[in-house]
């Protein structure tokens, strides 16, 4: 029964995501660690996606960080780099290593089940409701072992009529995990020109990590 149950979430997620193209919501973010002082950090901005057969891009405006104006951006562009701008030093950084796990910041966002099933090892736990809209909730382990190390597991609360995730729980093992929370979501709706660029000037800084 329960083989049966992924396949129908599966089959729901395959038809919603022939149909996804674009995504804005406003998002939070709460990164926590337990080890070796517990902590918890939290960014509030915007996020949108963007999909086009394979070709995918993802732009996050952050606002505030712990409640303080903090503005940067982060861009996942369809050329597979990924990248941080910091306002308020004025810097970009170029994050090299982070390139290998792009697929990350595609879950939940128009990604078909097939497209989870090829990456990840998928566990339905049942319906559950998230702000008033019953979503599925999958419980994802990567394939990749160079993936699990530093992500043992993910969970997603899914709105498989969108192909889209309300919420996301990222364990990131070590004591470290990081919630996502998708509020005032719009989907296949036109997105504001800055949506995956930042503007630099002659005294931003460049490095790569």
């Amino acid at each position: 029964m329960a083989a049966d149950d992924l396949n129908a979430v599966i089959g729901k997620l395959n038809a919603a995501a022939a149909n996804f193209h674009t995504t804005s919501a406003d998002v939070e973010f709460d990164t926590t660690q337990t080890n070796p002082v517990p902590d918890t950090d939290v960014q509030k901005g915007v996020v949108y996606y963007e999909r086009s057969g394979a070709t995918f891009q993802m732009g996050v405006h952050i606002a505030t960080d712990d409640g303080q104006p903090s503005p940067k951006v982060v861009v996942c562009c369809a050329k597979g780099s990924i990248q941080l701008y910091e306002k308020l030093t004025d810097q970009v950084t170029t994050l090299s290593k982070l390139s290998q796990y792009q697929s990350w910041f595609m879950l939940g966002f128009g990604a078909s089940g097939k497209e989870l099933e090829d990456k990840w090892d998928i566990t339905y736990d049942g319906p559950e409701t998230v702000d008033g809209v019953e979503t599925a909730k999958l419980e994802l382990a990567p394939k990749d072992p160079n993936v699990r190390q530093k992500l043992p597991k993910v969970i997603l609360w899914m709105d498989l009529s969108r192909a889209i995730s309300l919420k996301q729980f990222f364990d990131e093992g070590d004591g470290q995990s990081r919630t996502s929370h998708y509020t005032n979501i719009k989907v296949n709706g036109s997105l504001p020109r800055d949506a995956f660029t930042f503007k630099t000037d002659s005294k931003t800084s460049f490095t790569t990590h």
